[in-house]
């Protein structure tokens, strides 16, 4: 499960970066309740307009970010990006310290953030596989998604008692300092032991060489129509996290950074479980997708704060597993010197969705409820599972059908290799031998095979 953290540079690496990821969540904590309680009474929409301010350019900035990451060195690239973000913070910070901070100033500079985090993003993404073997990269992302919520189990409900204590101003601060660990990280990295990518060639049209490289990877891209889907519609948790705190059971700061903590716990969970797995698989993508809108309707439904918070336990597991995997395996099939552009359009579209999704689910809580903003994500979770399954019987020619003879069977077809799964024949087979025959019939193979 760690094995990536044998080489001393990923291991600087996931130091510098659990410490900034803290920083990180508590600022977007601080962030959002100040936006919904200081700076307006309550409005949803203005905190999606701060999401979709933040993370819009990286879907307008794409051609270039990603480009960017393949033909420069990505180690300095990132020592340029977080050192702006930390001075971001820090302007923030004494904004908010001087009691004249006003919506406007937010806004300008949650859209400066998702400018430099749209160069951030791809680099750091692409990064990995600069310190790290083939062989450990699907590991490293899934540590680095563990690293990322471990950080959010810690950051919000730290955010929370802060923010009642001594107000949302240093919490900011603290987030500006926290980029200094990841800027020593990145001095302290052994640099003759970090891998050397294969750079893109220079000339006319390389800014498009990406997109043409994705379009002939159907495998690829069905994995961005899933994140597009549910990237936009239901990976909005700060807006239902904080309209079900306020406005639905009408409590305070303290128990909304609690939900995002907890929201974290289950992810923790599902980006470990992704470090066990040899390599990730696609249809893995689509169950998890499956069983994120199956926690959002559950989520939608909860009658109390308790099993609110436990839902997003299991709404936290479905879309780190769906969320790794999906990175995973997109890293893994790409060729070295595409990786950057091609990390930069996942980012984007799954980042970039936002912009759309977030001031529609807003508004969707402000007029009907937060239940029916959660309910958007739930309808997003099960269209992207039916999408992916779709796929996989066009393209993976999957089957399933039951016949009876005699006792009934289930016929599994897969890419013309069809076996019978005998269902009340007695001996049956041992449960590991079940489970080895099923895997075997419907292996995902997202490797390309040339």
């Amino acid at each position: 499960m760690f094995r990536s953290l044998s080489d001393y540079n990923y291991r600087v690496w996931f130091g510098g970066a659990i410490v900034s990821n803290v920083g990180t969540w508590m600022q977007r904590t601080a962030q959002d309740w100040i936006v919904l309680t200081q700076l307006t009474r309550n409005d949803a929409v203005a905190v999606g307009v701060v999401m979709a301010l933040q993370l819009g350019p990286q879907l307008l900035l794409v051609p270039w970010t990603g480009l960017v990451a393949d033909r420069v060195d990505r180690r300095k690239l990132l020592m340029v990006t977080q050192g702006v973000m930390g001075i971001l913070g820090l302007a923030l910070g004494l904004i908010v310290l001087s009691g004249r901070a006003q919506l406007w100033q937010v806004y300008i500079f949650a859209l400066l953030l998702g400018i430099t985090s749209a160069f951030d993003a791809p680099a750091r993404q692409s990064f990995v596989s600069n310190l790290v073997s083939d062989s450990n990269l699907s590991n490293a992302v899934a540590l680095n998604s563990a690293s990322f919520n471990a950080a959010r189990m810690i950051g919000p409900a730290l955010a929370g008692v802060l923010i009642a204590v001594v107000g949302s101003g240093w919490v900011f601060l603290i987030n500006a300092i926290s980029f200094g660990a990841v800027l020593f990280s990145l001095t302290r990295m052994r640099q003759e032991n970090l891998r050397v990518p294969k750079r893109s060639k220079g000339g006319p049209g390389q800014l498009l060489d990406g997109f043409r490289y994705v379009s002939k990877r159907p495998d690829i891209v069905i994995v961005l129509v899933v994140i597009a889907i549910i990237g936009t519609f239901g990976l909005n948790f700060q807006i239902f996290t904080s309209t079900m705190t306020t406005g639905t059971f009408h409590l305070d700061s303290t128990a909304f950074g609690l939900l995002s903590s907890v929201l974290a716990v289950g992810s923790v969970a599902g980006a470990l479980l992704s470090a066990r797995r040899e390599r990730p698989r696609l249809r893995l993508v689509f169950a998890s997708s499956a069983l994120f809108g199956l926690s959002c309707l559950l989520a939608a439904f909860s009658p109390t704060y308790l099993t609110f918070a436990l839902c997003l336990v299991l709404l936290g597991f479905a879309a780190q597993t769906l969320m790794t995997t999906a990175n995973g395996a997109v890293q893994m099939t790409t060729a070295p010197e595409f990786r950057g552009r091609v990390m930069a359009l996942y980012m984007a579209i799954f980042m970039g969705g936002t912009p759309i999704g977030a001031p529609i689910v807003g508004l969707v809580a402000n007029t009907l409820g937060p239940r029916w903003a959660i309910g958007v994500a739930a309808v997003a979770g099960f269209a992207a599972a039916l999408i992916g399954l779709l796929w996989m019987i066009r393209h993976q020619h999957l089957r399933l059908n039951v016949q009876v003879h005699g006792s009934p069977h289930f016929i599994v077809t897969h890419d013309g290799d069809t076996r019978s799964l005998d269902v009340l024949e007695t001996p049956r087979p041992a449960s590991a031998e079940r489970e080895k025959l099923v895997d075997d019939v419907l292996e995902d193979e997202v490797t390309e095979k040339r």
